[in-house]
């Protein structure tokens, strides 16, 4: 299978859903991670140029851990817009990608950025697979199946189902510390105590607790027309 994560920034995916990712790149199967933003504003100290080339930077070594193919959509951060030419980059991302499964922001993540994103991509779905809806890249001949992945830190996220990464959580945990930049400029922004991944550990164990196992990422099925799949896409669960 095709499978593919759209984050709104670099290390969102990594936060909310690269153990499942690594599940299934171990299962042999294609992984592209698409992120919308490029992150020029997360930075105290570089120019916007220069904390976008980082973050891309530690985007791909992240991918490269699990060979994902990276998709860098390079909007500005903090203003990620529902357009017509952001739709059509989206598209584009889904076509490029020609997924069975997606992976996308929850609509009521705390983030605009991420907010927007999960609809861009809700929303892009099936003019991807139309013909007539004419960007760069043609038409793909099927309409994927979505699932909305946790919020930032679990908040107001109720799984419906579990996907159990304690096989791979220290792979997890080593895409995410490729965003160093982005730990710095949270603990600079938000006054964290506490690293991005001790955050991404905390969720894991709770939702993990839920699943029993030791570590787990959670998700939602985005039911809406047409269904295309159901649960038995995810790693774990039999066909």
């Amino acid at each position: 299978m095709n499978i593919l994560a759209i984050g709104a920034h670099p290390d969102d995916i990594e936060c909310s859903s690269a153990g499942t990712l690594a599940l299934y790149a171990q299962a042999g199967h294609t992984i592209f991670m698409a992120i919308a933003t490029n992150g020029n504003v997360g930075s105290a100290t570089l120019s916007r140029e220069e904390i976008a080339a980082v973050r891309k930077k530690e985007q791909k070594a992240s991918c490269d851990l699990i060979g994902a193919e990276m998709i860098w959509m390079d909007f500005d951060d903090e203003w990620l817009m529902n357009d017509r030419p952001t739709r059509t980059r989206f598209i584009d991302a889904i076509r490029q990608a020609d997924p069975d499964v997606m992976f996308i922001h929850a609509p009521n993540d705390y983030h605009p950025d991420h907010r927007i994103a999960g609809q861009l991509a809700e929303d892009a779905r099936i003019p991807a697979s139309v013909r007539l809806v004419e960007t760069a890249l043609p038409a793909i001949g099927r309409i994927p199946h979505i699932f909305y992945v946790d919020n930032v830190g679990g908040v107001d996220f109720q799984p419906e189902a579990y996907v159990d990464i304690s096989s791979v959580i220290e792979l997890k945990k080593q895409m995410l510390l490729c965003h160093q930049s982005q730990d710095s400029w949270m603990r600079a922004v938000y006054g964290e105590d506490t690293s991005i991944t001790d955050l991404m550990m905390a969720n894991g164990r709770a939702r993990g607790l839920a699943a029993g196992a030791a570590f787990a990422e959670g998700f939602r099925e985005v039911r809406t027309y047409p269904r295309t799949g159901s649960f038995n896409l995810l790693p774990g669960f039999e066909k």
